[in-house]
């Protein structure tokens, strides 16, 4: 009870660290809120926040009320927050941290209850009965409120790039065999330390850091800004670290930054400044006492990888759908670099012999997309297999390469198909890149649109910098063109 759980940067350097006693009094006090609000066995509670350690306490609140926990991305348009809401049919709102709360205030139903957790916008504070107010109010929910495997647990709703957002359910024991097989591969355990900064509403954090430190005990960092990013890394000096490919990609930049490349090749030859220079920059980023990096949610550059392999961090990559907890394949680190590794113990996993789409099967399987069971036969094949959308080939000895989607491939006006996701993954890789598109349906070549980073966008006000800009990304053309076929060249 003692232990430390949570670590919350509160602003302007300031930080509180909650005991598992704190944690465990305050969940079973809102529990018993919620109770005593009527929400029952099964109704929807909806939390909106950034990653804070009272999105979980409240998120525990939610199971052991016997409900089921409905999160919100903190970015969200307020037509996609209502939408949500009505569609969850939430009895209750958890309004957090947030930025831009004016902007999404409208989206809330001006007749669904709603509590403040602490840190919340001041606006928030002022309109709903506040967190802290609360506790004081009610007594510790009593005995123990366990809940079985095949209860819903969650319902979380897909970013809704292929339409309107779907509500991925999950039950209790989805979530325990993600955890529990993660844990045979990741070097999770009490001692351990990770930084909670990627949204919790995203099933990678839900299942490595809220899940995962269930069943370990390990210990929270939260992430205070963008603007502090740095100081909360080198407070949280994580052992685990799992980021976006397009992180991994500033961290290098700024690497870069301060140390051009060529400099950083001839000090990294030299057998005694080669290591000193590798602690510092890993000291800088602090992934010092990282023992294992691990990228997901996108593709990463293979020549990334290698980057930071040569600067003494070798990463994984893993692989995986909120439909199945983000629980499929993931590589030894620094190995197999290209391709996603092997699937974990008890994940079974085969390609469509006719489209090469890539199909899963395990425990940690959604049971199906809320209040829509007519979407269950296009997600799932006959015998249980869940459709990835993502195409790829498997070696003999078991390791996956992900080769593009089913239906990004598209056909030039010459006839000849195109698979844009492995052209995006080279052009990313120029520093003044924040992101990019490959396109050319039925178009004589392909072509790729780019958006600049605020860097580069400010190099390029002056007419030198926009005219060295111009000649760079020329020259990264070439050089991405001279990999690719003739039919796939921008």
């Amino acid at each position: 009870p003692q232990r430390i759980a949570f670590t919350q940067p509160l602003g302007q350097g300031a930080v509180r660290d909650y005991r598992w006693a704190e944690v465990v009094d305050q969940a079973r006090r809102m529990a018993a809120q919620l109770q005593l609000q009527g929400i029952g066995p099964g109704d929807r509670v909806a939390i909106l926040s950034k990653n804070t350690a009272h999105w979980m306490i409240s998120d525990y609140a939610i199971f052991m009320a016997g409900a089921v926990s409905v999160p919100l991305y903190p970015t969200l348009a307020p037509g996609t927050i209502r939408q949500i809401l009505e569609h969850s049919a939430a009895k209750l709102l958890f309004v957090g941290k947030l930025d831009g709360w004016e902007h999404m205030k409208p989206g809330i139903p001006g007749d669904l209850p709603c509590i403040a957790l602490p840190l919340a916008p001041p606006d928030a504070l002022a309109s709903y009965p506040q967190w802290d107010t609360v506790l004081a109010a009610n007594v510790p929910l009593a005995g123990e409120p366990v809940r079985p495997a095949d209860e819903l647990c969650t319902i979380i709703y897909t970013s809704g790039t292929t339409g309107l957002p779907k509500g991925v359910m999950h039950t209790f024991g989805t979530l325990a065999f993600a955890v529990q097989t993660g844990l045979t591969r990741l070097p999770l355990h009490a001692e351990s330390r990770l930084l909670s900064y990627l949204p919790l509403s995203h099933v990678v954090e839900r299942c490595l850091v809220e899940h995962g430190q269930l069943g370990t005990g390990f210990r929270v960092y939260f992430a205070d800004s963008l603007q502090t990013f740095t100081e909360d890394m080198q407070r949280a000096r994580p052992t685990v670290f799992f980021s976006v490919p397009r992180l991994w990609v500033k961290f290098q930049h700024a690497v870069l930054h301060k140390m051009p490349q060529k400099k950083l090749d001839l000090l990294l030859r030299l057998p005694l400044v080669g290591g000193i220079v590798r602690k510092k920059i890993l000291d800088t980023l602090g992934l010092d006492q990282c023992v294992m990096a691990i990228s997901g949610a996108a593709p990463i550059p293979a020549e990334l990888l290698r980057w930071y392999a040569r600067i003494g961090l070798k990463i994984a990559e893993g692989y995986g759908l909120t439909e199945n907890c983000a629980l499929s394949h993931i590589t030894v680190p620094g190995e197999d670099i290209g391709t996603v590794g092997r699937t974990y113990d008890g994940v079974d996993c085969r390609t469509d012999p006719v489209s090469g789409e890539i199909l899963v099967k395990s425990a940690a399987t959604m049971t199906g997309y809320y209040r829509q069971p007519e979407l269950s036969p296009q997600v799932f094949t006959e015998d249980g297999f869940l459709r990835t959308g993502d195409k790829g080939v498997i070696d003999a000895r078991g390791v996956l390469k992900i080769t593009g989607r089913v239906k990004d491939l598209f056909k030039t006006s010459k006839g000849k198909y195109v698979a844009p996701a492995p052209i995006e993954d080279k052009l990313v890789m120029h520093p003044a890149v924040e992101a990019c598109c490959v396109a050319g349906a039925n178009l004589g070549q392909p072509l790729a649109l780019l958006m600049l980073n605020a860097e580069a966008q400010q190099d390029a006000a002056s007419p030198s910098g926009r005219q060295a800009l111009e000649q760079s990304l020329a020259a990264h053309l070439q050089g991405v063109n001279a990999t690719l076929d003739p039919h796939e060249q921008l």
